[in-house]
């Protein structure tokens, strides 16, 4: 069903909609939302890639290395509704802008850091970034381009994510292997700087249209539909980053490859994301249950068999081809159930995406981190398949109970 009566934003009368002057413009701001995310998304998994070489260079385990993923997500979390409540009547333009010179900032302080705990502070700092620039960010294409484009522009901007793996982490990845993990952060802070240069040049004035409130996120949990999308997506996050962000060690010592093999692998891993994003944006508006369920099954199935399949090479490759296009889709079926279960708040529901989003990947990638360092690489990937076995499951129930939202889901 849709999100209660009481969950409504506040519209500020008589203020015009603003669009880009012309289609083009409207499209490159677009791309530089989607840039924005990309930088946003790169950054939060880049230490994947580098995840043995940073806890060597701090003489570390690599599950306390682990909580560079772990910090930005529980913070993201705090900072998804907090920041947009605090900042919900300032232009969103600007407030993409100060985001992404945080960001930079961020990577720049990783880069520099003599002692790890600088390194936590920076990704703390990233995590206030992904919670509000995700949540601004994620439901503007309906302010950039015309409604008939508002559909293409989102899998656009969605695109991101697996943009992120598919370019982002192997670049990163090989330049930690060139010329170190921070050059590395580096390379990323400048990327970011440049983001920010286009934002400010194609990216129109966007006054807030409605405000978010509190009382407007307390009131879509009262949705049965909200709070299915809430319990699928972190059983899938959880399942996912608890085992992804322990690929490396995976690779290294149960595949025994070297780095630049790694490299390979994760650049192939995100090319099939990029696949499954947009399989994924086409099939789930028609079919949103069979879509997340086919998703999480092969995520559970990939995950189960690299203990078994994933100590050959050719076996390792195949299984992250299959978990790449299923990762893919899981970003744009999560948005995709939280707007569609609360349609007239799309900020508020980006709110909600994000904050159980980086919540998840926090807890994933924590306990994720206590497996890697009392069990191995192996007990990691049984333990995420099993997580994605229900939310297979809980797919099923879902239809089994017929709860049901907007249109015809």
């Amino acid at each position: 069903m849709a999100a209660s009566t009481t969950a409504t934003s506040t519209a500020h009368p008589g203020e015009p909609e603003l669009l880009p002057r012309s289609p083009v413009t409207g499209w490159l701001a677009v791309v530089a939302v989607m840039l924005g995310i990309f930088s946003i998304v790169t950054t939060e998994i880049l230490p994947i890639g580098l995840l043995t070489d940073i806890g060597a260079g701090f003489t570390i385990s690599d599950g306390m290395a682990g909580l560079m993923m772990t910090m930005p997500g529980f913070l993201a979390a705090i900072a998804a509704p907090v920041v947009t409540v605090m900042t919900a009547r300032i232009d969103r333009r600007l407030m993409l802008c100060v985001f992404m010179v945080l960001l930079a900032a961020a990577n720049f302080l990783a880069a520099a850091a003599p002692d790890y705990w600088l390194v936590l502070v920076s990704r703390i700092v990233v995590g206030i970034v992904i919670g509000g620039f995700w949540s601004i960010g994620a439901s503007l294409a309906e302010r950039l381009v015309p409604a008939a484009s508002v559909g293409r522009a989102t899998s656009v901007i969605f695109s991101a994510v697996p943009l992120g793996s598919v370019l982002g982490v192997p670049a990163g990845t090989l330049i930690g292997d060139l010329a170190g993990w921070r050059a590395a952060f580096i390379a990323m802070g400048g990327f970011t700087l440049a983001v920010l240069v286009m934002l400010l040049i194609v990216t129109p004035p966007l006054p807030p249209r409605r405000t978010t409130r509190l009382r407007v996120l307390r009131g879509m949990l009262t949705s049965a539909a909200t709070r299915s999308a809430l319990l699928l997506t972190v059983l899938i996050v959880w399942a996912h980053f608890g085992t992804y962000t322990y690929v490396t060690p995976f690779l290294e010592q149960v595949t025994d490859v070297g780095s630049r093999a790694v490299t390979v692998f994760l650049l192939l891993y995100g090319a099939a994301g990029v696949l499954g994003n947009f399989l994924g944006g086409l099939l789930v508006t028609r079919h949103p249950r069979a879509t997340f369920g086919f998703a999480a099954g092969m995520i559970a199935a990939a995950t189960l068999l690299m203990p078994v399949l994933g100590r050959e090479t050719a076996g390792a490759i195949a299984l992250l081809v299959v978990w790449g296009v299923a990762y893919g889709a899981v970003p744009v079926c999560s948005q995709t159930w939280f707007t569609k279960a609360s349609p007239d708040t799309p900020e508020a529901a980006s709110v909600m995406f994000t904050a159980s989003f980086q919540a998840t990947i926090s807890l994933g990638a924590l306990t994720g981190g206590l497996v890697v360092d009392t069990g191995s690489p192996s007990t990691v990937m049984t333990l995420g398949g099993l997580t994605a076995t229900l939310t297979v499951l809980a797919v099923g129930v879902h239809g089994a109970r017929r709860l049901t939202w907007p249109d015809s889901a």
